[in-house]
């Protein structure tokens, strides 16, 4: 039986965007072994997107404001980049990570899968 996921994000500085998950986002983690931090995130959903371009994965987080949740982390120093887009499903930003990849996140309209 499945009980849970694992989700990689491949970064050019890892110990720099672990420091970022901990100290900014404040993601509890346990030590895997050697200073590996392995994150608890929030609840998650998946969902699958067609695509006829290269295949790759992405990492959105979830909020119930993102403007207040943008001031929030602009003030510690977060970097977005991208303005919030209105889209059919909710109101999506990026942001960067210290190891130079980006992540998303959204106020989504639909009905959360994680509520049910």
């Amino acid at each position: 039986m499945i009980n849970g996921s694992h989700i990689i994000v491949f970064s050019r500085d890892p110990e720099a965007d672990r420091a970022f998950f901990a100290d900014v986002l404040g993601q509890p983690s346990v030590d895997a072994g050697a200073g590996w931090l392995i994150f608890r995130l929030p609840p998650a959903e998946v969902a699958m997107h067609p695509s006829d371009s290269s295949l790759g994965h992405e990492l959105y987080f979830m909020c119930d404001d993102v403007e207040a949740t943008m001031r929030d982390l602009r003030g510690k120093g977060v970097e977005f980049t991208q303005d919030v887009a209105e889209e059919r499903w909710g109101r999506v930003t990026r942001f960067r990570l210290p190891g130079g990849s980006e992540v998303g996140m959204y106020e989504p309209h639909h009905l959360r899968a994680i509520d049910l």
